[in-house]
């Protein structure tokens, strides 16, 4: 005997229930589960959905290193500048596909510009700034100006 019954199709939503989760943060980003999303996956959407890198900024006794992640970004469509204590990176990402011959069917990969700023300390020595791009890696050194260094001062007796 043949079942006749309709299969009952259910979507699955991974969000459903997460309540204060899915809404939007307290600054308006984004969720929470996104941004821990796009920790993972790469780039987050910053305002007004453009993209931004993700970026690992550290710092030495005499320098600070950003690290911006630009996979698929060629040299020469990047830009770094350093204006009144902010270090702007703009670049833009380029499409490889031509869009008149070819239909897109799963596409997750983003293209554009982006630009990320960011606000460098007081002791940041504009002046002494490097950069250099590898394996899609964009690497940013603003050494620390000397009079920010700690000294050794003498105790006279």
């Amino acid at each position: 005997m043949q079942d006749t019954r309709a299969a009952k199709v259910t979507h699955w939503d991974p969000f459903r229930g997460f309540g204060a989760w899915s809404s939007p943060c307290e600054f308006g980003e984004t969720s929470v589960m996104s941004r821990v999303f796009d920790d993972v996956f790469g780039t987050r959407p910053a305002a007004g959905g453009a993209r931004v890198p993700a970026i690992d900024v550290t710092e030495s006794e005499d320098r600070y290193s950003i690290a911006a992640e630009l996979p698929g970004v060629k040299k020469e469509d990047l830009s770094i500048e350093l204006h009144e204590g902010v270090l702007n990176i703009r670049g833009e990402k380029r499409s490889a596909r031509d869009e008149e011959k070819e239909r897109g069917r799963w596409l997750e990969r983003s293209f554009g510009a982006f630009h990320r700023a960011i606000t460098l300390p007081k002791d940041a020595d504009a002046d002494q700034v490097d950069a250099g791009f590898a394996d899609g890696v964009l690497t940013v050194v603003v050494h620390k100006r000397a009079e920010a260094k700690p000294r050794t001062v003498p105790i006279a007796s």
